[in-house]
């Protein structure tokens, strides 16, 4: 079994002041946002063997700061993440076979994050399934088990939503 942890980054300020995208910057929401998450992660055990994280500034961020609450993780920069489509993260995600992760972590962007994880899910619990079909939020995490022996064979509809959590919801609930 392999699990992917596809994590949006946290809350982002509207303009840069270099007025690139790729430079936002966490505001002060998605820097409490991020240490909830990685509290939440860390607590619940989702723990990464490796992270994937795009090179945009906001993204660098929200795995500084989760670097906090988790052990380290080996962490690789991909700097097609920043930019890639669905179909180009599940390429990703297919040469992670070299390092053969059983845990893979994502810190990325959407739309492509929320994309791929609408195309990977075939099954999981009602309310999940719900809630991550209408948004993948900034701070936003969903957890996708594979019944694979590795990542090459991870692909479209054959995950099952394991767990689908945002800061929202941690506030809406006990399980914060």
């Amino acid at each position: 079994m392999r699990r992917l942890i596809l994590l949006r980054h946290a809350k982002t300020e509207r303009d840069a002041p270099s007025g690139r995208d790729f430079d936002r910057r966490l505001d002060e929401r998605g820097m409490l946002d991020a240490q909830m998450i990685g509290q939440w992660l860390a607590r619940n055990g989702y723990r990464p063997d490796l992270a994937l994280v795009s090179p945009a500034v906001r993204a660098m961020q929200t795995w500084d700061i989760l670097t906090k609450s988790l052990s380290s993780a080996p962490m690789k920069n991909i700097e097609e993440l920043y930019s890639a489509d669905a179909g180009e993260l599940l390429t990703i995600i297919h040469t992670t076979e070299i390092d053969d992760p059983k845990v893979l972590m994502i810190v990325a962007h959407n739309p492509a994050l929320h994309e791929l994880a609408l195309a990977t899910i075939s099954s999981g619990e009602t309310s999940a399934l719900r809630a991550i079909a209408a948004n993948m939020p900034t701070a936003g995490v969903a957890a996708i088990d594979f019944e694979i022996d590795g990542w090459g064979d991870a692909g479209f509809r054959k995950g099952k939503l394991e767990r689908f959590i945002s800061p929202k919801l941690l506030k809406e609930s006990s399980d914060n």
